[in-house]
């Protein structure tokens, strides 16, 4: 459906750096409507604040918040299990195997959320942040993943034609960091950290990550690090 000039679009969007990346570079062509989830993670609020700071900032349309349960009800995850802890990040093993921050399955309920919100709003682009390169090695951030889930979509919706964006996939964190620094990305509001809400750790894996991209990049990371 378009509105003006602009298609519309759904991203979801977590309140990271790569979401706000992949927001920033969807509303360079599209009318966003912004797709945010509380599940039960450790920092449900910061990235709730994030998240609408974001959407705010790339001007969405839209903004919606869903919560559910059923990540916390499950558990399996350090980050919804409170007596799983997150572990400080060993470097040189980041993605060798899929690590305990690992949320079962999350990214499916994701996209189906977006999917059936795209169908009701007349998007025909859902964008998602997922990257495989530089990351912890998830399995539902793999590119077979969301090829296997536009066949689903193309079967599964009224008239099969929404696509699923994910244009950060194959960069480099580091790159990432560039191409958000040329959009205007909104850094500063963004939060990564899986365990704390008030100063980044600096120590789990989504931080370590972070660092070393902003430091690779050749700027300095603008969030909050505990010393």
């Amino acid at each position: 459906m378009m509105t003006g000039l602009k298609p519309r679009a759904v991203i979801c969007l977590s309140g990271g750096m790569d979401s706000a990346v992949c927001a920033a570079l969807a509303a360079r062509e599209c009318e966003v409507y912004a797709l945010h989830f509380s599940y039960g993670q450790r920092t449900e609020a910061r990235e709730l604040k994030s998240a609408r700071g974001v959407a705010e900032a790339v001007g969405a349309k839209q903004f919606l918040h869903l919560e559910i349960d059923l990540f916390r009800r499950i558990g399996g995850s350090a980050l919804t299990d409170e007596t799983i802890a997150v572990p400080a990040a060993v470097e040189e093993g980041i993605g060798a195997s899929v690590p305990v921050t690992y949320v079962p399955f999350r990214n499916a309920h994701f996209l189906s959320a977006a999917v059936s919100w795209a169908e009701v709003v007349g998007a025909r682009k859902i964008y998602i942040g997922a990257v495989e390169q530089d990351s912890s090695g998830y399995p539902d951030c793999r590119p077979a993943y969301y090829e296997a889930f536009q066949e689903l979509i193309r079967r599964g919706t009224k008239e099969g034609d929404i696509e699923v964006a994910t244009p950060l996939i194959h960069m480099r964190k580091r790159e990432i960091v560039a191409l958000g620094l040329e959009l205007g990305a909104p850094f500063n509001l963004t939060w990564s950290c899986y365990s704390e809400q008030g100063r980044a750790c600096g120590v789990c894996e989504s931080c370590v990550l972070r660092l070393r991209a902003f430091a690779e990049a050749g700027t300095v990371d603008p969030v909050p690090y505990a010393a």
